[in-house]
C-alpha cells in the first residue's frame, strides 16, 4: 500500500515524513518552493529525536502522482484548497480510491463524499509547524500526535485498522473511530482560538474571548441537534502525548498562515463553521462572525501574525454583541 501525502505542509509532511521514516511507500504531492526544496536538498525534518534529511519522493500533480489501485491518499491541505484538489484527484483516479482527510474543519468530508467513495475522516492533534520551504518541525517525540480515523459518516473497515497500525508504527498514537465526526466536532470548538492567536497572540483577554466563542459554538451545536466530543474527553485523549501544552499554546495553523503570509486562512471553515449554524438555526455568533472577518482581512492584506492588540479585537467584539443583543 501506497500513502499519497496530497499537501504537504505541517500536517501532511508531519504524517508523511514519520510513515516514510517507518518504512511505509509515501510520496508527496507539494507546490512551488516547498516542492523544489524537498526535490533539490529532501525533506529537512526538526523534532526532539534529532533532525533528518529525508528524500521523498515529491510531485507537483495527483497526475504526476501517477495514482493507482492500492493507493491511499491522505488530504493534508487547508480547506479552503480542499474542493479545487478533490477535482485534479477525481481527473486521475477512481470513486473506489480511499480518502483520508487530515485536516481541521468538518467539511472537508462532506466535499471528498461527493466524489470519493470511501472516505475517511481523521482527528488530528499533531503540533508541528511548516514555515519555509522544505522543513518541517515535530514538536514532540514519539508519540508525536493523536491521529484517530474512522469512515465517514461513520464506521471502520479493514483499511481504518490498517492506517492506524502503520501510524502508530509511525510514532504516532492512532485508534478506530467508530463515530470520528463526533471527535472532529469537539476539535471544531476547541479550535475556535485559533484565529485569535493568529491576529493577536495570547493575551490577558484570550481565556474570554475563546470563551465566549466556545460557547456561542455550543448553542449552534444544540441548535443543529450535533453530538461533539467536549474538551475533557479531548483532554484526556491529549494525553497520549507527554508535555503537550493543549490548545490554548501552541501556536496553530491559522498563525502559521499569517506568519507566512499566505493570504489565506482557515477561518471561515472554523469560526466560519459556526457562524454558518448560527446563520441556518437562528442563533447570534456575534463572537465567531468578528473573529473570521478579521482573520480573513489580516490575511488578505498579508498583515504579520500577533499584530492586532487584542485591545482592538475585543472593542471590535463587544461592538458586534451590542449590535447584536434584541433591544425593546
Amino acid at each position: 500500500m501506497r500513502y499519497v501525502i496530497y499537501g504537504a505542509g505541517a500536517i501532511g509532511a508531519g504524517i508523511g515524513s514519520c510513515l516514510y521514516s517507518s518504512g511505509r511507500d509515501v510520496i508527496l504531492i507539494a507546490r512551488g518552493a516547498h516542492l523544489t526544496a524537498i526535490n533539490d536538498k529532501g525533506l529537512l525534518v526538526h523534532s526532539p529525536d534529532g533532525d533528518a534529511i529525508l528524500r521523498i519522493p515529491a510531485v507537483g500533480t495527483p497526475a504526476d502522482a501517477a495514482i493507482s489501485a492500492g493507493d491511499v491518499v491522505v488530504l493534508g491541505m487547508k480547506t479552503q484548497d480542499t474542493a479545487a484538489a478533490l477535482q485534479a484527484l477525481r481527473s486521475v483516479s477512481g470513486i473506489a480510491t480511499p480518502v483520508v482527510c487530515a485536516q481541521n474543519a468538518v467539511d472537508n468530508e462532506r466535499l471528498a463524499l461527493r466524489l470519493f467513495r470511501n472516505v475517511y475522516g481523521m482527528y488530528v492533534d499533531l503540533p508541528a509547524e511548516h514555515l519555509e520551504p522544505g522543513v518541517i518541525d515535530i514538536k514532540f517525540t514519539a508519540p508525536h500526535g493523536v491521529l484517530d480515523l474512522g469512515r465517514y459518516p461513520g464506521g471502520v473497515d479493514d483499511l481504518t485498522s490498517t492506517i492506524s497500525s502503520d501510524l502508530n508504527d509511525a510514532g504516532f498514537s492512532s485508534a478506530p473511530l467508530a463515530d470520528v465526526r463526533r471527535t472532529k466536532y469537539g476539535k471544531l470548538v476547541s479550535g475556535l482560538g485559533n484565529a485569535v492567536k493568529a491576529v493577536s497572540a495570547v493575551g490577558p483577554q484570550y481565556d474570554d474571548i475563546v470563551s465566549r466563542a466556545r460557547q456561542e459554538a455550543r448553542q449552534c451545536l444544540a441548535a443543529a441537534g450535533i453530538d461533539y466530543a467536549d474538551e475533557d474527553e479531548l483532554s484526556e485523549r491529549r494525553q497520549a502525548i507527554p508535555g503537550h501544552p493543549g490548545p490554548k499554546v501552541a501556536p496553530g495553523s491559522g498563525w502559521q498562515s499569517l506568519k507566512r503570509g499566505t493570504g489565506a486562512i482557515e477561518t471561515d471553515y472554523i469560526n466560519g463553521e459556526i457562524v454558518l449554524l448560527g446563520r441556518l438555526h437562528g442563533v447570534p455568533t456575534p463572537v465567531n462572525e468578528t473573529i473570521q472577518l478579521i482573520a480573513n482581512t489580516m490575511a488578505r492584506d498579508r498583515r504579520p501574525a500577533g499584530s492586532l492588540p487584542l485591545n482592538d479585537l475585543e472593542t471590535a467584539i463587544a461592538s458586534a454583541e451590542s449590535a447584536d443583543r434584541p433591544t425593546g
